[in-house]
């Protein structure tokens, strides 16, 4: 965050989290969303901490990448916050955000949210930036009042959380570039901006959130949304012509799997990410 803005595609798995490595970006993130429907289920808070730790700890060591992930609402009250920070620094995460939403959440682009008292949120936030392990470790406060109450609520809570401690605050849902100006000047200090498709943000570019004084943009569902809509175009291809074979151009090669893995049949391969 000291050179500019990190760029964070989300990876919704060990091998996607290498070919961002590969892809040459500096950070990687691990959505709570994106890690429940690759378990089949919605994003409305049911996958464990266990669950999450683990597919944190898979990505951090398939890609070496500093890791920002979902915690969702921290996994229960504060004590439950508590070790939540403790066990996603010990996964290996570099981040992680925390939001303000009664359980079970709903997707933050979603209307029909529930907000958590803004003193019960600082609470939260107080208690996982005291346990943290390191200092190093960054606590990211997500709001989402701006479709609950208003942007003055937003703004009002993002300043509090950061007083709790929050080291950067998560405007969820936050509409336009008018929307992420006002917000900065209410509250100045670091900002995560998440860019996801389908949702209440226009689309902006990197560049364009950096101009607006974004610390960190997230792009949480973007590959799985792609991945997920050519696996779904293969399948039809199958069911119609009882064959793959007219989609060869469109797959990954054996070739190229093997390289994003470090893998060459006939050596020895090396477990971790130096073998990338």
């Amino acid at each position: 965050m000291e050179k500019g803005i990190v760029v964070a595609p989300g990876a919704f798995n060990a091998l996607v989290a290498r070919s961002v490595a590969r892809a040459g970006f500096q950070a990687t993130y691990v959505s709570g969303g994106a890690s429940a429907n690759v378990a089949g289920y919605p994003d409305i808070g049911l996958l464990t901490l266990t669950e999450m730790c683990r597919t944190i700890r898979e990505i951090v060591d398939a890609s070496n990448l500093p890791v920002i992930a979902d915690a969702d609402t921290g996994f229960g009250e504060v004590e439950c916050a508590r070790r939540t920070v403790i066990e996603y620094e010990r996964a290996g995460a570099a981040a992680l955000h925390i939001e303000d939403q009664v359980f079970p959440k709903r997707c933050g682009h979603l209307d029909g949210k529930e907000l958590i008292s803004a003193n019960a949120m600082a609470d939260k936030v107080k208690a996982m930036a005291d346990a943290r392990l390191s200092h190093e470790f960054v606590i990211i406060a997500r709001t989402d009042a701006r479709h609950v109450t208003t942007m003055d609520d937003a703004i009002a809570r993002a300043n509090l959380y950061r007083e709790a401690g929050a080291d950067v605050i998560f405007p969820e849902g936050l509409q336009d570039a008018a929307e992420f100006r006002a917000f900065a000047k209410g509250s100045p200090g670091r900002v995560l901006a998440n860019m996801t498709e389908f949702g209440k943000t226009k689309h902006l570019s990197a560049t364009e959130f950096a101009s607006l004084g974004c610390s960190i943009v997230i792009f949480p569902l973007s590959l799985m949304r792609v991945a997920m809509h050519s696996v779904e175009g293969a399948l039809k291809c199958l069911r119609e012509h009882g064959t793959f074979e007219s989609m060869l151009g469109s797959m990954q090669t054996r070739k190229e799997l093997y390289a994003s893995l470090g893998y060459e049949p006939g050596t020895e391969w090396h477990f971790g990410p130096q073998a990338s």
